[in-house]
């Protein structure tokens, strides 16, 4: 059972809640009220697949920094608690579960299921070549609402772009934000990162942007789609979240910046994902 723990502490299971709102919310769109169960069933596994081949690649890819960075040392990985042969088999069965889910959802899904493995494969080398990084992060969060949408239905529209755009962006923000703290250490590493391409206080601004813009994004969705004007509630409700946020980061202080303030990250999309729902069912 610690094993089993350990492996579930190093892909951060728990912080499923970030993504899987938004994959939820792109099924309840997509039919305008609740969606099959068998649906869902699938869909949440696809999720749970995709995530955590995901987080078990960025954790042996980045096992050769993450034993040098002193934010990390208690990592299952970096303690040797779970074995790099343990996570990659780990990374193979979750990749087969996620495709075994496509394979259940629309006939499109299993075919368009190789293109969206590759933001997941790519995101951790990203930070050895470009400050853009966050965004191909972003990019791998942005197919959870848009290919739940197309599971659903088998089309693209552009609310639902529009939806994967706000959650890219959102996530991508709050990356910057993170990767805020790493300055020192990227830099001696020779990592790229938009603090470590603008300096802090320019990436703070453009987090800040991005936010803005997300919010305005799944703004245009409520509207596009002639949601209930509650649903913009959800979407104010989120907002005053990422002001919040927002407010505890100072360029020299990110005291702040801890597992309580990651885990408020997944308000922004559980009030969007509820009031959602509030609104296709009125």
């Amino acid at each position: 059972m610690n094993k089993v723990k350990a492996h579930l502490e190093n892909i951060a299971l728990s912080h499923s809640v970030f993504a899987l709102p938004f994959a939820y919310m792109g099924a309840v769109l997509a039919v305008r009220g609740v969606p099959n169960g068998w649906d869902l069933f699938w869909i949440t596994l696809a999720m749970v697949g995709a995530r955590s081949t995901a987080l078990a690649l960025n954790n042996l890819i980045d096992l050769k920094y993450d034993r040098l960075h002193p934010r990390f040392t208690n990592r299952p990985l970096v303690t040797g608690t779970v074995k790099p042969g343990e996570v990659l088999l780990l990374a193979v069965a979750s990749l087969i579960l996620f495709f075994v889910a496509a394979y259940h959802l629309q006939p499109v899904c299993i075919r368009l299921a190789p293109l969206a493995v590759i933001p997941l494969v790519v995101y951790p080398y990203m930070k050895r070549f470009s400050w853009t990084c966050h965004l191909v992060l972003g990019l791998a969060l942005a197919i959870a609402p848009v290919g739940a949408w197309i599971a659903i239905s088998g089309y693209l529209n552009l609310a639902v772009i529009l939806l994967g755009l706000a959650v890219g962006i959102w996530i991508a923000g709050f990356d910057v934000i993170y990767g805020c703290q790493d300055v020192t250490f990227d830099k001696k590493q020779g990592l790229h990162s938009m603090p470590v391409r603008f300096g802090i206080d320019g990436a703070l601004r453009l987090s800040r942007l991005m936010h803005s813009f997300s919010i305005l994004c799944f703004a245009l969705v409520g509207y596009l789609l002639g949601l209930h004007f509650i649903y913009f509630f959800g979407v104010f409700l989120a907002a005053l979240v990422l002001l919040y946020q927002h407010s505890l980061v100072k360029s020299k202080d990110f005291s702040r910046v801890t597992q309580a303030y990651f885990m408020r990250n997944g308000l922004v999309g559980t009030f969007v994902f509820i009031f959602t729902v509030i609104s296709v069912l009125l």
